[in-house]
């Protein structure tokens, strides 16, 4: 892939949504340039995504744009895993691995999003939306603890880290400022927290989390 041109990721900054497609870039040893959006609804932005949100994907390669992380890392694995190093090619895992994705985009980031929003964000302390989305991230938590549990095993589909691990890797590295004061991860959901630390350990993760910090200061 070294002849390949370096694919464009347009983000914000801090959020996770982006970061999560970086981690996948990074598994798959993808060139890419991270390209920082300073109007999200200015009018150059709104021609490569119309939604103006972040993320959003460009590949000079096959000329393809893909906007929304979840689209971003479908086009990612379709186009550039064909040998299936973060997915799987047969059922039933490829199918179980997209329940969790689906799950990831549809469960975990809004519910954690909203959780952010009201802790940190929102002009008003609305205590019963606080109370709400920290069980909800209890409940988010739950249900991978229950299932690591339940399988005996270290990641969520076919015994290997898989994209649809890695895609929950940058919402549960907010959980210390969004989670109300006293939680402990580790105690409450001990195979989950040892699951997540095995992610944090790989070298994608890592190398994610620096370029979220140096575009976070910058």
């Amino acid at each position: 892939m070294s002849s390949l041109k370096p694919l464009q990721l347009y983000h914000r900054g801090p959020g996770p949504n982006p970061w999560k497609v970086v981690t996948i870039l990074e598994e798959l040893k993808l060139p890419y340039v991270l390209v920082k959006v300073d109007d999200v609804k200015g009018k150059d932005y709104l021609a490569i995504n119309p939604n103006g949100r972040v993320p959003a994907l460009v590949d000079p390669n096959t000329k393809v744009t893909t906007w929304e992380s979840g689209s971003n890392i479908d086009y990612l694995i379709d186009t550039y895993d064909q040998d299936h190093k973060i997915s799987f090619g047969s059922s039933p895992e490829k199918f179980l691995a997209r329940n969790w994705a689906h799950f990831q985009m549809s469960g975990q980031g809004p519910y954690f999003g909203q959780k952010a929003w009201f802790t940190r964000y929102h002009p008003e302390k609305v205590p019963s939306a606080i109370a709400r989305y920290d069980k909800e991230i209890e409940r988010i938590l739950g249900v991978i603890e229950l299932h690591l549990e339940t399988t005996g095993q270290q990641y969520l589909v076919g015994g290997k880290a898989s994209y649809a691990d890695l895609m929950f890797v940058t919402w549960n590295d907010l959980i210390p400022i969004i989670k109300e004061p006293g939680f402990d991860f580790n105690t409450k959901f001990p195979a989950t927290y040892a699951w997540y630390e095995r992610l944090g350990a790989r070298e994608s993760v890592q190398k994610t989390r620096a370029a979220k910090s140096k575009a976070t200061a910058a």
